[in-house]
């Protein structure tokens, strides 16, 4: 008798995302390789535009929730039912067989990982930055790469810090990889370079390097947050 396969839940967090959410799944059914895709959850902290209806319309299950990615992600893992957990960023794109890319990872004995990321641009200084997504180092990680974990680990590690407004991502990364190797898979994410079009590509770069210093340096979430709002919100 087969063993049980595995089956994925995909969770994108949203607010206002009436473009890019039909992007990202369009981009998610034409990439896909397997039916081991259980059930797309997005999640919504709150959207004023056409992010709910249009999200319905490609066909994805909406979950209305506070506004907040860690609890909009917390809420979606929450409500998943597969066995594997793939979080993806609106504005960020899964590569073909992204799937199958991660199933095999599953099955090869990692619980946790990314993809590697590249920008939908041609800048040199982003591609730089892309580039050192291949290397398996905490400062080099961002929820912009996607994340994919096991329902288990994910539930034994009580899941995101909700007490992070922003750097959520990393601050997971962090804690999980204390337990687990974390596997950077070859194939890449396609993200969106709008944040450093509007806010110029080098200072935009400086602050996000100015939050991983003040993490490590001991920051408070709210820390972050203010800087967050100071710097690059503005």
């Amino acid at each position: 008798m087969n063993a049980k396969q595995p089956t994925i839940s995909i969770i994108i967090p949203v607010l206002n995302e009436e473009k890019y959410i039909k992007d990202v799944l369009f981009s998610i059914s034409t990439n896909a390789s397997t039916d081991r895709i259980k059930e797309i959850l997005v999640v919504d902290g709150g959207s004023t535009d056409l992010t709910i209806k249009n999200a319905q319309e490609f066909g994805a299950s909406v979950i209305k929730s506070k506004k907040g990615r860690a609890t909009q992600m917390n809420i979606g893992a929450n409500r998943a039912t597969g066995d594997i957990l793939y979080f993806l960023h609106v504005d960020s794109l899964p590569p073909k067989d992204f799937d199958q890319a991660i199933l095999n990872e599953i099955e090869s004995g990692f619980e946790v990982g990314c993809f590697q990321m590249r920008f939908n641009s041609n800048s040199r200084f982003l591609k730089f930055f892309a580039w050192c997504t291949r290397i398996n180092h905490q400062v080099c990680r961002g929820g912009d790469q996607s994340l994919f974990i096991t329902h288990k680990l994910f539930h034994h590690i009580n899941g995101f810090n909700e007490n992070f407004v922003i750097y959520e991502d990393n601050e997971f990364i962090q804690r999980v990889c204390k337990l687990r190797s974390f596997k950077i898979i070859s194939s890449a994410v396609t993200t969106s370079a709008r944040r450093y079009e509007e806010c110029g590509m080098v200072r935009l770069q400086w602050h996000f390097g100015m939050i991983h210093l003040k993490y490590y340096l001991g920051a408070k979430p709210t820390e972050l947050h203010q800087y967050y709002l100071k710097h690059i919100a503005t």
